[in-house]
């Protein structure tokens, strides 16, 4: 009887540490910081509807290694829109554990600063109201900014699975520690961009209810992302890479 306990102790064990290892934290990362590069790139964004696709603007990324941080700053022009949508995000190199995020459009502006307890602001422009966030966390997590380029730097291979904890803040949806998912990855060609060698990626996440499915296109070689595609009730958003 005192061995099958300890075997049953044992197993229970090493399920526990599997359930653990699955989740990406900071603290439990295995991405590859020599992947992070300085880079600048763009992509176009597109709604594809039925048979019609339609360009809806550009995204231009910056990636920046400073000392041991890295900066990520995003800047989404649509088109028919005066003003820019920026985000910026600043995190430790070697473990990608968040620093500060901020977040400008024409509808509100979000600002964070990490610590044990995230303070900031959201302000509303539509009903000109700011509030104050304080949001005491606990564990470990990426800021939700950064989870879209974390991917690129995993050691991706044919079945990869893993869950990734992220803190995103939304007053209209769920905010504080939640969780994105890696699906399913495996090995495939990108039709008609030279018939490059990619990771096809599968992810959703809990800011979208676990519903919605992003697809990323990641090349072998040098793990850009080439191609992008969200499924949305209207469509299908696609980001593709401008070369």
């Amino acid at each position: 009887m005192k061995n099958i306990l300890l075997t049953a102790l044992l197993v229970f064990i090493s399920l526990s540490s599997f359930g653990q290892e699955s989740t990406i934290t900071p603290l439990n990362n295995s991405f590859d910081s020599e992947l992070i590069k300085n880079e600048n790139y763009e992509m176009t964004w597109s709604i594809e509807m039925d048979t019609t696709k339609l360009e809806i603007g550009k995204i231009k990324t910056e990636i920046k290694k400073i000392k041991n941080r890295v900066l990520i700053i995003t800047s989404v022009k649509m088109k028919q829109v005066p003003t820019k949508w920026v985000d910026t995000t600043i995190a430790h190199i070697n473990s990608l554990k968040p620093i500060y995020h901020s977040s400008y459009n024409r509808q509100r502006d979000v600002v964070l600063n990490y610590d044990e307890i995230v303070t900031g602001y959201y302000f509303d422009k539509n009903t000109n109201t700011k509030s104050e966030i304080s949001e005491t966390t606990s564990g470990s997590y990426f800021d939700s900014n950064m989870y879209p380029q974390l991917i690129r730097w995993l050691p991706l291979h044919n079945g990869y699975q893993k869950t990734i904890s992220i803190f995103d803040y939304n007053p209209s949806a769920k905010t504080g520690v939640i969780k994105a998912f890696i699906k399913n990855v495996e090995e495939g060609k990108m039709p008609g961009n030279g018939d490059r060698d990619v990771w096809i990626v599968k992810v959703t996440d809990d800011i979208m209810d676990d519903k919605g499915i992003m697809t990323f296109y990641i090349d072998i070689n040098n793990r850009q992302v080439i191609r992008q595609e969200v499924y949305i009730q209207a469509g299908k958003m696609i980001l593709e890479l401008i070369n």
